[in-house]
């Protein structure tokens, strides 16, 4: 992709939104175009596919815990639905707050201590039987970089329908690779290249153009998470509250 426009509206933003947040936007406005983005695959008590209302975003975030360096994911409700302000008031949340006021990561550290095939079978579970859960606590799509590191993923493994990945932006050309790696069991290959043109189109349409238009930079804020954080559902986004009714189709098992 040549994402060179984007460099200069982004210099000039306030808030200069890491490109994480630009990617995770772009997509999730794409996959609220294209209903096949939001599908999972589920295997019991049958093999079918789960269609969410709206995007998630897990997004891999690396963080240090107990002075070892370790990666945490943040979950992010419905991209599409917030600026791009309110994403990064979210990503610095989860990449500044101690663990312990993180209500999603205490979860985690807290889960961490059951015994492993309880945890396993609960994962399973939430892998496999119900798909409004598998989207709430999992996400619809990943989120992984190491771009700002200058290396590239190769291929991302993950249990999502598709994984979003970019490596290093180069600063001259704004020339970049971009993966999207998914599950063949619910996406074709020719439908995912497609996406791809459409996110870049995205990167650089509406979310230059956001990034032009809004210029106050960060929302004053109380003490605490910010708004779109936690719980995981929040009033600023009342269009999706009344579609939690989760959508299922039975599909033959592909080989």
């Amino acid at each position: 992709m040549d994402l060179s426009v984007l460099f200069e509206a982004r210099a000039r933003h306030p808030d200069r939104p890491s490109w994480a947040c630009l990617f995770m936007k772009a997509y999730a406005l794409v996959g609220a175009q294209y209903t096949p983005l939001r599908r999972s695959y589920l295997e019991f008590p049958w093999p079918r596919l789960y269609e969410h209302p709206w995007m998630n975003c897990a997004l891999a975030i690396e963080r240090e815990y107990q002075g070892e360096d370790g990666v945490f994911v943040g979950i992010f409700r419905a991209p599409e639905h917030q600026s791009l302000v309110q994403l990064q008031q979210a990503l610095s949340w989860y990449k500044n707050e101690p663990l312990e006021k993180v209500g999603f990561y205490r979860q985690a550290l807290r889960f961490s201590r059951v015994p492993t095939p309880v945890r396993r079978m609960f994962w399973w579970g939430t892998l496999n039987m119900s798909g409004y859960k598998r989207c709430k606590r999992f996400g619809t799509f990943g989120l992984s970089s190491y771009g700002n590191l200058g290396a590239e993923n190769l291929h991302p493994i993950s249990p999502l329908t598709t994984t979003l990945t970019y490596g290093p932006i180069d600063p001259a050309t704004g020339q970049v690779v971009v993966k999207l790696i998914y599950d063949h069991r619910v996406l074709d290959g020719a439908f995912i290249a497609r996406r791809l043109h459409d996110i870049e189109n995205a990167l650089r349409g509406p979310i230059r153009d956001e990034l032009r238009i809004d210029q106050q930079g960060t929302r004053d804020h109380t003490d605490g998470p910010p708004p779109n954080v936690e719980p995981l559902l929040k009033p600023h986004l009342p269009t999706l509250a009344p579609n939690r009714e989760p959508s299922e189709q039975r599909v033959d098992r592909k080989p």
